[in-house]
């Protein structure tokens, strides 16, 4: 088992913040549109035998107007992977299995089709190394050509500000990382996804903290701004049959490939909180 560390602490305490600057900016949102909705939050206990002190979490969940559906979630867990799941996890085994966890999860669906859904996460994890990750990426059933360079100019310039190389680096990972190979198809139109940004030193811990602040902040400064040019906007059946049909897809994608699904139902999180990112409602024809 691997104990919590001071990084933990101070990375758990910006994703909650994190979570409440969002809430809030989506809440404002839905008021604008006049609808009361608000999150609820739910905290959950994680369990482990023999683990006295397993972490836990809370997931924040909002159904309104505007958004059909939003999750915003928190978590921060410790304890030991299975021994067949931590041979695949960074400064693993299954001889030192040990790991602590921080993260915020965010999936939102839209409900018009005009406004693109969206999935953001970032993440500190410590095995016997310590890294962050995470990303976030733009998933619209009616793609607007003018949406996706904005959001990709928001992450361009969140990577500029720490490294010349990343944004090239992790559009790229993102475009390969978020692909259906059994649809042949992207989820969405990409953003970045980027992992292993370790932590050897207290120097490298800061250097990685700020970039993974600076995409939540982009994150935060432009995805409000997509919501409010298009969630006024008129719509068909055949738009909303559209957006239902993509959901399927973006489920398959979730379901199958997703690595933080797969992690957090092989960390024994909640399940409601793993699932949240599910559409409330799909097709599959």
């Amino acid at each position: 088992m691997t104990d919590w560390t001071p990084f933990t602490e101070r990375a758990r305490a910006w994703f909650e913040s994190l979570r409440d600057q969002i809430c809030a900016a989506f809440e404002a949102i839905e008021r604008e549109a006049g609808s009361d909705a608000r999150f609820t939050y739910t905290p959950w206990q994680r369990h482990e035998e023999g683990n006295p002190d397993p972490g836990g979490g809370v997931q924040g969940l909002m159904k309104g107007k505007v958004f059909e559906k939003v999750g915003v979630n928190v978590s921060t867990v410790r304890g030991s992977f299975a021994r067949e799941f931590a041979a695949s996890i960074n400064g693993a085994s299954p001889e030192q299995p040990g790991f602590a966890a921080t993260g915020i999860s965010l999936v939102a669906h839209m409900a018009n089709p005009h406004v693109p859904a969206v999935h953001m996460n970032t993440r500190f994890l410590t095995t016997t190394k310590a890294w962050f990750g995470g990303g976030a990426d733009l998933n619209p059933p009616i793609p607007y050509e003018e949406d996706t360079q904005e959001f990709h100019a928001a992450m361009r310039a969140a990577c500029a500000r720490h490294n010349p190389t990343y944004y090239e680096r992790y559009s790229k990972w993102a475009e390969d990382y978020f692909y259906i190979p059994h649809r042949q198809v992207h989820r969405g139109v990409g953003g970045i996804f980027y992992d292993h940004l370790e932590c050897d030193d207290e120097a490298a811990f800061e250097r990685h903290f700020l970039f993974t602040q600076d995409v939540g902040k982009a994150f935060l400064d432009v995805f409000p701004r997509l919501v409010r040019k298009r969630m006024n906007s008129p719509f068909t059946p055949e738009d909303e049959a559209r957006q239902l049909e993509y959901r399927g897809r973006y489920a398959e994608f979730n379901l199958v490939y997703d690595r933080g699904t797969i992690f957090g139902l092989k960390t024994g999180g909640n399940i409601d909180a793993i699932l949240m990112s599910l559409p409330p409602r799909a097709t599959w024809s």
